[in-house]
């Protein structure tokens, strides 16, 4: 926690306590607080995954599919250029090949060329490749003249996407998405990776039931080997980890620690310096994620999915290392954009007290990046925000591109459809989920837009919703804190969006403090005679303090041996 920030309120989770057999009470109180009443609630095995025909149109997509494998027609995948997308494209094409599929290609859309999605301009170039069939992963649901444009062109469209529709659904020859209606398909959570993982898992029943494969020439993959794909694009993707997605991380995770994950995945965890044997849930979404998507922010997300695609290690190395050069050139294109967004909150009128929803325009800033920024100011301040970047223009006029992020209580995509309806002509497009949205508009409605969204926020959102603060999943007893209940609570998960890692708070004596890379905070604490290291990031040194209220982590440190440690979400000097 930077030390500049004002310190959160705690507040203490409540919920029942499960009855789990073999489950400390501790780790019961946790799993209480996150809704799990029964063992069932805690069983992550792959035959409990939901059944692919509780999803519209999976049929017909997965027919025509198979027909295109059978008939060796040109496959075309086209995806999305974050890391969902990326792991969507990898998992579809390295998977038809799998099956046997002689033409399986790709196209990524260039974010700063041709935007979001299958437009008429996407189909056009990937025309040039003649493909019979095109495939759309972690989008397409909205992309109604693409669809038209290609149906002009003799080519079918199965559209594969997990993003909330609008009123009208294009012209495709299907469409599989759990968000569309109709579709009674539990988990409305599941990312754009999940949803190809199951088109393409009823794809494989139907050529299995044709007589395609052959034990000797054309043997039958087996889908679980895949998961780790399916994993990394879930958890990157921060889409709600309701029972369905923790299996599949959970699954592909498990894979990913045996060594049983592809050579681009492995490439990646070594320069993020994360150890496969032990990876969890959080890697993913802090070290592997970020190296992916920095390709579709910065430069072209084919970086990252040759990367996937890799048939060696030593392959895959050198495009994973490109992928950490990229990551770090981000970060400090973020850094700057970040302070210039502070700037102008803080400059803004009426301060960011008098605001409930932000919106952050500079014309220097990179298109790539705003997604990050909006994060950023969401997280410090504590209330949904929108940054925008140019993105060029015609007719004298400039267009924006911006990216939103949401607090809880805040449907984002909800909350543009509304904006929208009461002013057609604000918004020019705009799509996302529940926590983020994109959008484009007119440089010259970027005010009225600012006011509206405001509006809107105010609207939906009390005041105490704006008010920051950390859920804790209580105290927990000096014989508590330790290495055994950290790696229980390591193998507790997958932790993550609305599964959230387990948090705790309590008082301590605070016996040493050091400074360890050049702003981090090395402390050693102590609980009833019990001395326990603990790691504070961007923490300047506390001066004159004995005691202190930490809110933590429960972590496995493995440096060199394993060892328990705090890692401090905030700390409030005491006395």
């Amino acid at each position: 926690m930077p030390d500049s920030d004002p310190l959160k309120p705690i507040v203490q989770r409540r919920g029942p306590v499960p009855e789990l057999p073999g489950v400390p009470p501790f780790l019961r109180r946790v799993y209480g607080h996150r809704g799990i009443g029964s063992p069932a609630d805690l069983d992550l095995a792959l035959s409990g995954l939901e059944q692919p025909s509780a999803l519209r149109d999976i049929d017909r997509a997965a027919g025509r599919i198979a027909e295109a494998v059978r008939e060796g027609q040109r496959i075309l995948f086209v995806g999305d250029f974050d890391a969902d997308g990326a792991t969507s494209v990898a998992l579809g094409v390295s998977l038809l090949r799998a099956f046997g599929a002689p033409a399986v290609d790709f196209v990524v859309p260039n974010r700063f060329e041709f935007g979001y999605g299958l437009s008429p301009e996407i189909v056009d170039l990937a025309l040039l490749r003649s493909p019979q069939l095109i495939v759309t992963v972690d989008n397409g649901v909205s992309s109604i003249a693409g669809v038209e444009r290609a149906n002009a062109h003799g080519v079918d469209v199965v559209v594969t996407d997990h993003h909330l529709p609008g009123p009208r659904l294009p012209p495709a020859y299907a469409i599989v998405n759990p968000n569309v209606p109709g579709c009674t398909f539990p988990s409305k959570a599941i990312a754009g990776v999940g949803v190809i993982y199951y088109v393409l898992s009823r794809t494989r029943t139907l050529l299995r039931a044709s007589g395609w494969f052959d034990e000797r020439i054309r043997p039958e993959p087996a889908l679980a080997d895949w998961l780790d794909l399916v994993a990394l694009g879930t958890v990157a993707d921060v889409v709600p980890l309701d029972q369905n997605n923790r299996r599949l991380v959970h699954q592909g995770i498990r894979r990913m620690r045996s060594g049983r994950c592809r050579p681009g995945i492995a490439a990646l965890a070594e320069v993020g310096r994360r150890d496969l044997a032990r990876l969890k849930a959080s890697d993913l979404g802090f070290a592997i994620g970020p190296r992916l998507n920095a390709a579709g922010r910065l430069d072209d997300m084919t970086i990252g999915i040759q990367c996937l695609l890799a048939s060696s290690l030593d392959e895959a190395r050198t495009l994973a290392a490109q992928l950490d050069e990229l990551n770090r050139e981000r970060r400090g294109i973020e850094q700057s954009m970040l302070a210039d967004a502070e700037l102008l909150v803080a400059e803004a009128e009426g301060g960011i007290g008098g605001k409930f929803g932000i919106v952050v325009f500079h014309p220097s800033w990179h298109q790539g990046v705003v997604g990050l920024i909006a994060g950023r100011l969401r997280e410090r301040h504590h209330r949904p925000a929108i940054a925008f970047a140019e993105a060029g223009g015609e007719d004298g006029g400039v267009e924006l591109k911006g990216s939103a992020r949401s607090v809880p209580e805040l449907h984002i995509r909800d909350a543009l459809d509304a904006i929208a309806a009461r002013d057609p002509a604000l918004l020019t497009r705009f799509g996302g989920h529940a926590m983020a949205a994109g959008m484009t508009l007119d440089r010259r409605c970027l005010d009225r837009f600012a006011k509206a969204f405001d509006e809107e926020v105010r609207r939906c959102l009390p005041v105490e919703a704006l008010q920051g603060r950390l859920e804790s999943d209580g105290e927990l007893e000096a014989d508590e804190l330790t290495l055994d209940n950290a790696l229980r609570l390591a193998e507790g998960g997958p932790w993550g969006q609305a599964f959230p890692e387990p948090l705790f708070h309590g008082d301590f004596d605070l016996v040493s403090q050091r400074v360890v890379g050049k702003e981090h905070l090395k402390l050693v604490v102590k609980r009833d005679d019990r001395l326990i290291g603990a790691i504070a990031f961007r923490q300047k040194p506390l001066q004159n303090c004995r005691q202190v209220r930490l809110a933590y982590v429960l972590e496995v440190n493995d440096y060199r041996d394993l060892a328990l440690e705090l890692r401090v979400a905030q700390i409030e000097p005491l006395r």
